[in-house]
């Protein structure tokens, strides 16, 4: 049979310094927060291709006589 035993409860971690946290806090307070995230979208698989990829001369000469 187990007991519960009440009214301990847990003592709190505690933190760290982190040099990383401080001048992040440091700079936020001169400068200010930082801008919103921009949503890039996502180009399909055959955009992306042909961004990479020069046109050959048939394909410009075909796009030329339409």
């Amino acid at each position: 049979m187990r007991l519960r035993v009440q009214g301990m409860a847990k003592r709190a971690k505690k933190k760290t310094f982190s040099a990383v946290k401080a001048v992040k806090v440091n700079a936020r307070e001169r400068v200010g927060q930082p801008k919103a995230e921009r949503v890039i979208e996502d180009k399909s698989r055959e955009e992306r291709r042909a961004e990479k990829h020069k046109k050959t001369l048939g394909e410009m000469l075909g796009e030329a006589g339409e």
